[in-house]
């Protein structure tokens, strides 16, 4: 006997997540998603607003459905069957942001909400502008 047989013996027993029924739910959430932002979209463009400004609202419009969704606890009803057809989107970022406010909202609203809810946001916020400046940087080049 090897000193790791208790870590094969556990992967033998664990059961295999259902692969293609993971990727299924989250093309089909995922696209369900798509869906309803384009319809935000086209009522934004509907209510006036140009077409080339139209985007910010509608993201800022998905992700306070998302943390309204987050506050009364259904979002994570909803990706525990969406997977990452919800998390993988704006979405998800909303819903982590939000769930830590609310997890940490007892220690106060500066050092507890505030702190806690930023620790998470702050790290994605740089590693996106980083990405966008590289991104932005490689087509100007190009």
């Amino acid at each position: 006997m090897t000193p790791n047989w208790v870590n094969k013996w556990n992967k033998l027993k664990q059961p295999k997540p259902p692969i293609v029924k993971n990727v299924l739910n989250a093309f089909f959430f995922g696209g369900l998603i798509c869906i309803f932002g384009q319809l935000i979209l086209n009522i934004f463009i509907g209510l006036g607003v140009p077409v080339k400004e139209a985007g910010n609202p509608t993201v800022a419009t998905v992700i306070f459905l998302a943390a309204m969704l987050t506050g009364f606890g259904v979002f994570d009803k909803i990706a525990q069957v969406a997977g990452a057809g919800i998390v993988v989107l704006v979405t998800g970022f909303s819903n982590s942001v939000t769930s830590m406010a609310i997890e940490f909202r007892r220690e106060g609203l500066v050092l507890g909400t505030g702190a806690k809810m930023f620790a998470l946001a702050g790290s994605v916020i740089v590693f996106g502008v980083v990405t966008a400046f590289v991104v932005g940087l490689v087509s100007v080049l190009l």
